[in-house]
């Protein structure tokens, strides 16, 4: 299972009514009309540890890559509290900007935890407008940990497909015992790995690589465009360094001071409101799937979850049956789209699975959401990062006692999805042991989690920060509304733009009113009015 809330791997995939998936285009800039050397900002280190002055005045070499794109490194410490110590590598793709008259760097995040921002980088054409992309140097990075950047690795391929498949709804001793193991299996993998970088890769971290990055590529403020858990890394950066603030967008806003608990039941709470919007489109139709009306719909989903957890459902690949875990992902990553792209997936993939007893469209779903590639190897690391990060950012855990006490409160949120998202605690707990067993972030404190920070985060609230843009969907599923607001609200300079749809995320999801406010404030420093909302 995916310890934590599930928040959301960025899906730069649409689904396709077949099940299959179509790229956006890919579009860079002219590299030969861009120096090959990034030449760090004049005043790179003022009011920074003069031990880590090195990594602000690294000068960025870049090389072309193809397509219009340049690629290279920067260096930072494992461990800020030790800048003489090993160093990493950060993967950075950049697409340089397109026009003569360049504002500077947009550095850009898609989320995850996990999720590669090299490779969302080189889909910059559907990443910004155009009109940014004249103004701006898109630049990409992998977060420390993730993709190129140093990667953390835990298991291999096959051990990883029986992690994810492996039931996440305990329902005796048993079971929780045998979760219990496979997370600790993984733990144990990611120290024998990885285990030097592994205390190492929370967003704190991550957002001092931010600011590193800023000033090595010359820029005397930052511009950032994060997405999902994207957000997260910019609010901690905006509180960190908020004098270094420049126009942050903050799109599908996680709210920095809840618990992992909170962040579950809010996730459960977004999923049901997806569910909502997907059956009253469902409702219309002559072929509904799960029936006409809203009781019948979620017992008959329910009642498939149930079936997949005694018996797995066939798919075309004998090897890998429809758990219940594949089958709640697959279930979700339609939510996440817009109707148009989502919905009728969702139906017939749902109706294979009532009427046949096939799982197959599910689990091409699942392994959209998850990354898994036909050939069994997975994109990227993001499934061993997310469980990592997760649980350091928000390190309380839970024993399996406590875990099935709050069983009650996330089915009452969510009879489909709580079940789900009720064992994070317990997951972290699972998590932290096994890293402790091994010998990584052991402390003298028996009740101490591998390298956590007391959560939750206090508010973030950026003192003396330029007017930083908070945007919230409201029937956002992975990232609900109600964070935006918090967020924006926490924020000493804060502005919330809302888009009324259910979508997760705003920005280039359809509203030329969203896309003409995010871009007014990147490219002219214009905010919205504080509140202001747009529809579809």
């Amino acid at each position: 299972m995916r310890l934590r809330a599930l928040a959301g791997l960025a899906i730069v995939a649409v689904v396709a009514a077949a099940g299959c998936s179509a790229e956006p285009e890919r579009s860079g800039g002219s590299p030969a009309d861009v120096p090959d050397r990034s030449t760090p900002a004049p005043d790179a280190t003022v009011g920074i540890d003069p031990e880590l002055a090195s990594f602000y005045t690294q000068e960025l070499e870049w090389s072309d890559c193809g397509d219009g794109f340049q690629c290279g490194t920067a260096s930072v410490p494992v461990d800020y509290a030790d800048p003489g110590g090993d160093t990493i590598e950060l993967a950075l793709l950049r697409a340089p900007a397109t026009g003569d008259e360049r504002l500077g760097s947009l550095l850009v995040n898609p989320g995850g935890p996990g999720a590669s921002g090299v490779e969302y980088a080189q889909l910059a054409g559907s990443v910004v407008t155009e009109q940014v992309r004249e103004r701006y140097d898109i630049v990409g990075f992998d977060p420390r940990g993730v993709a190129d950047s140093t990667p953390v690795d835990c298991v291999d391929d096959p051990e990883l497909d029986d992690y994810l498949a492996a039931d996440a709804t305990p329902d005796d001793d048993a079971e929780v015992a045998d979760m219990e193991e496979s997370i600790q299996d993984l733990a144990a993998g990611c120290a024998a790995r990885s285990g030097d970088l592994v205390p190492h890769i929370g967003t704190v971290d991550v957002a001092r690589d931010l600011d590193v990055l800023r000033a090595a590529l010359g820029d005397e403020k930052l511009n950032y465009l994060g997405k999902s858990y994207g957000t997260f890394i910019g609010a901690l950066y905006a509180d960190q360094f908020p004098d270094r603030v420049g126009r942050l967008v903050l799109d599908g806003a996680i709210d920095p001071t809840l618990t992992g608990d909170d962040l579950g039941l809010g996730q459960a709470r977004g999923f049901e409101r997806a569910l909502s919007a997907f059956l009253t489109w469902c409702f219309s139709q002559d072929d509904c799937a799960l029936g006409s009306s809203e009781d019948e719909a979620r017992a008959t989903l329910v009642a498939l979850l149930q079936q997949a957890d005694q018996e797995p459902l066939a798919t075309d690949d004998d090897n890998r049956p429809l758990t219940e875990a594949l089958a709640f992902y697959g279930i979700i990553l339609p939510l996440y789209l817009t109707a148009d792209e989502g919905y009728e997936p969702l139906n017939e993939a749902l109706d294979l699975a009532l009427t046949e007893d096939d799982g197959t469209l599910l689990l091409t779903f699942a392994d959209l959401y998850l990354e898994r590639n036909s050939d069994g190897t997975y994109n990227g690391n993001a499934n061993e990062v997310i469980s990592l990060v997760n649980c350091m950012d928000h390190p309380e855990s839970a024993t399996a006692e406590q875990a099935e006490a709050g069983l009650a409160e996330f089915t009452a949120v969510s009879q489909v999805f709580g079940p789900f998202l009720a064992w994070g605690g317990f997951g972290c707990s699972a998590l932290a042991d096994g890293l402790a067993e091994a010998g990584v972030g052991a402390t003298d404190d028996p009740t101490a989690t591998p390298a956590a920070t007391p959560a939750p985060h206090p508010p973030v609230t950026a003192p003396g920060a330029d007017p930083i843009l908070v945007v919230g969907t409201t029937g956002d599923p992975a990232t609900p509304y109600e964070w935006a607001q918090s967020l924006a609200e926490q924020l000493s300079s804060g502005v919330l733009l809302t888009y009324d749809a259910t979508v997760h995320t705003a920005y280039l999801a359809g509203s030329d009113c969203i896309d003409e406010a995010v871009d007014a404030y990147l490219l002219a420093g214009t905010v919205p009015d504080d509140g202001a909302s747009c529809g579809t």
